[in-house]
């Protein structure tokens, strides 16, 4: 069996997809993974001995860059999907199945491509966000605000389709044209299907049974992480109180140094201890006080464990990382899915939802009594051990069912 696993997005649209190469390879299947060609993602497949076809532009330069505008978000989809009818053509060759996953165009091009060489291909999520359902609204593309005055779901999602289809459409089939393919006149339930896949926890984020939809919820694909955590950084553990963990992932967060200012000031308020995690904001410590720690790369499923708390973006990989860990959690969203994911926390009685982007010292600090409550942290404990961990195993199981 050879399966394919084609994203584009940042971190957290790339590692689940290891996780997953690494369950199929136990299982007999040759696995190759079409991604962005950032460092960081080779040196993640690498590390678990899997195959990257790189596609596309870097994704760290993207999102760092100057934000998408509504002129240039078409441009940027053909360019997305003709990268992917140029490279995963070829990377596709002599597949069994193709995963598709990531950005709205990337997946098009990416089942286009199925489509067009005859083979499976399987639609991914990693938030529900993205599948259409009477019980939430959809996400704005920007730039595409929906009309303030339309609160139906319903409308909601109608309105949803006709943005992507104007956004995405003509990049598509212009493509598709090219490859000898018939147009596609809704690229959303394209790309979606009939049978999408969920990767996420159904505790964390539980699906609602929607008509039309079979939603295959799968749990999280989570890469078990065996890496040791530096020795500077055990020592600074062990040195006193567990301290709170403070970093955004794949966000950029612009004003990077006045978000850690606030951070660890807040954190100090409270009387711990802290742990700042570069990123890609790249945020960084504001004095040589010894009560402050930086790290780059490290070990999460480690790490959260032994924090007092875990202050993020929101992301559907930390949030759930936190949560298995038994962590609790200060949500800072950014945008996209992480407001959802925010929600989840507070609603899970495992943290707190931070308002809004900006945290100010005052707003971070409430959250953060929120979080260090002795209640919250027995909440989180309890909710860690209902945590699936399961996930890419039932997928890798699932996939090669399906195509044996």
């Amino acid at each position: 069996m050879r399966v394919l696993l084609s994203t584009y997005g940042s971190r957290g649209d790339v590692e689940p997809l290891v996780g997953l190469a690494v369950r199929l390879r136990e299982l007999g299947a040759e696995v190759r993974v079409c991604a962005p060609p950032d460092e960081d993602f080779a040196q993640l497949l690498a590390g678990a001995g899997v195959e990257l076809v790189p596609v596309g532009r870097s994704a760290r330069a993207l999102m760092t860059g100057a934000p998408p505008s509504p002129a240039n978000l078409p441009q940027r989809a053909a360019e997305l999907i003709a990268g992917q009818f140029e490279v995963v053509t070829a990377a596709a060759e002599g597949c069994d199945v193709l995963v598709a996953t990531g950005a709205m165009p990337a997946a098009a091009g990416a089942r286009s491509v199925a489509e067009k060489l005859g083979i499976r291909s399987v639609s991914v999520t990693f938030q529900q966000l993205t599948l259409p359902s009477p019980h939430h609204p959809p996400l704005a593309y920007p730039g595409r605000p929906f009309p303030p005055e339309v609160t139906d779901n319903r409308v909601l999602w109608d309105l949803d389709a006709r943005s992507i289809d104007a956004l995405f459409g003509e990049a598509l089939n212009t493509n598709r044209a090219s490859a000898g393919l018939p147009p596609v006149d809704n690229v959303r339930d394209y790309v979606i299907g009939d049978r999408p896949w969920l990767a996420t926890d159904p505790v964390l984020d539980p699906w609602l049974e929607t008509p039309g939809l079979d939603v295959v919820q799968t749990g999280a694909w989570i890469l078990p992480d065996e890496r040791p955590l530096p020795a500077e950084l055990v020592a600074f553990l062990e040195a006193g109180e567990p301290p709170v963990y403070v970093g955004f992932g794949s966000m950029p967060m612009r004003a990077s140094q006045d978000a850690a200012q606030v951070a660890v000031e807040a954190v100090r308020a409270q009387g711990r201890r802290v742990v700042v995690s570069r990123g890609w904001a790249g945020l960084g410590l504001i004095d040589d006080r010894d009560d402050c720690f930086g790290v780059g790369e490290a070990n999460h499923q480690a790490l959260f464990g032994r924090v007092a708390a875990v202050v993020h973006h929101g992301g559907a990989g930390t949030t759930t990382t936190a949560a298995g860990a038994g962590a609790p959690q200060v949500v800072v969203p950014q945008g996209v899915d992480q407001p959802y994911w925010a929600g989840r926390v507070a609603a899970l009685g495992t943290g707190a939802a931070h308002d809004g982007p900006v945290p100010t010292f005052e707003s971070l600090s409430a959250a953060l009594r929120t979080a260090l409550a002795p209640e919250t942290g027995a909440r989180a404990r309890a909710v860690a051990g209902t945590i699936r961990t399961d996930g890419a195993t039932v997928a890798a199981k699932l996939l090669l069912d399906a195509i044996g």
